[in-house]
């Protein structure tokens, strides 16, 4: 699946593969769609391009964040957890999915954070 609202892949991967009754979204870093560079203003700009980007793909198979049952945050700071939750929580309502969030070392393209989803495909 391809969304033109969403930044094109950076390598060999779908923005999103559907398999059975799930569609698996790709982590989304906070590139803008349109330049493909790299959003400014700090981790709060980052985390919002991020959800923009995955709300784009869930969009083009139809769905939103509340067809979303699990979710990973990859985080370079683990203190901009905070900052990351309150951003996320623009988007995601109750009842919210599962989440991990994980701490590295790096992300792609110099990004501070990076979202992936896994949400339930609708009965058509």
């Amino acid at each position: 699946m391809k969304s033109a609202g969403a930044p094109a892949p950076i390598g060999p991967y779908s923005q999103a593969i559907a398999s059975g009754d799930w569609l698996h979204c790709s982590g989304q870093i906070a590139l803008d769609p349109e330049s493909g560079e790299l959003v400014a203003g700090g981790i709060v700009a980052e985390a919002r391009q991020v959800l923009r980007n995955l709300e784009a793909v869930l969009e083009e198979a139809e769905l939103g964040f509340a067809d979303v049952v699990k979710t990973t945050i990859y985080l370079t700071d683990l203190a901009d957890f905070a900052k990351v939750n309150e951003t996320y929580a623009e988007f995601v309502k109750p009842p919210f999915p599962a989440r991990a969030t994980v701490g590295v070392a790096a992300l792609p393209r110099g990004a501070k954070v990076e979202i992936d989803a896994i949400a339930r495909l609708r009965l058509r």
